[in-house]
């Protein structure tokens, strides 16, 4: 016998109800002893869609390496990450990022590459940020898929948002005991 369609609607209503409930009950506080400021879903998802639509506009043109650059979206900002070769690289990049429906504003974080990266350096440096990065998802008190990790020659760069201080600073800890990083560059900003 099939339910009727009322009923399914109240039991889904009902069970979507009790999901964002709980889920707000186990919202984790900041330092302050407040909840960390969050966003609606359907926030979450426009940020979704600009951070798509940034990436592909990089990767679409010509001038620029859209594979140096991380992308990351909160409540319209976007913030760009990563390296590139030159500064020309750079002002396409910010203006095309700026072209894209959705972006309120920038926040530049790329860096100028110094040299040329040999195909052994591009290795290593994979290899380093995969260590990151699995550091960052195994440690309870950091939100790894909030940072974004991009490496140069040992250098480490950590961007993205974070919902407060003390996580930033443990990221920060976090990707510094991994055996071959050089430095850790500090991109990562607080949520709003």
């Amino acid at each position: 016998m099939r339910p009727k369609l009322g009923v399914l609607a109240l039991s889904t209503t009902l069970a979507v109800m009790l999901t964002v409930f709980v889920a707000g009950c186990n919202k984790p506080l900041d330092a302050t002893g407040m909840p960390p400021p969050s966003t609606t879903v359907g926030t979450e998802i426009d940020d979704s869609v600009v951070t798509t639509s940034v990436k592909s506009a990089l990767l679409a043109d010509p001038d620029i390496k859209s594979f140096d650059f991380k992308v990351e979206t909160r409540k319209g900002e976007v913030q760009l990450s990563g390296f590139v070769d030159n500064q020309t690289q750079l002002d396409r990049a910010t203006a095309v990022t700026h072209a894209v429906t959705g972006v309120k504003s920038i926040l530049n974080n790329v860096i100028l590459k110094d040299t040329a990266t040999t195909v052994g350096n591009k290795i290593d440096d994979g290899i380093t940020t995969g260590k990151v990065k699995a550091a960052l998802l195994a440690d309870i008190t950091v939100k790894s898929f909030d940072i974004a990790v991009v490496t140069r020659k040992d250098e480490v760069q950590l961007s993205g948002f974070v919902d407060n201080q003390s996580q930033m600073d443990r990221a920060i800890e976090v990707a510094r005991a991994i055996v071959g990083v050089r430095d850790v560059r500090n991109e990562m900003s607080i949520k709003k």
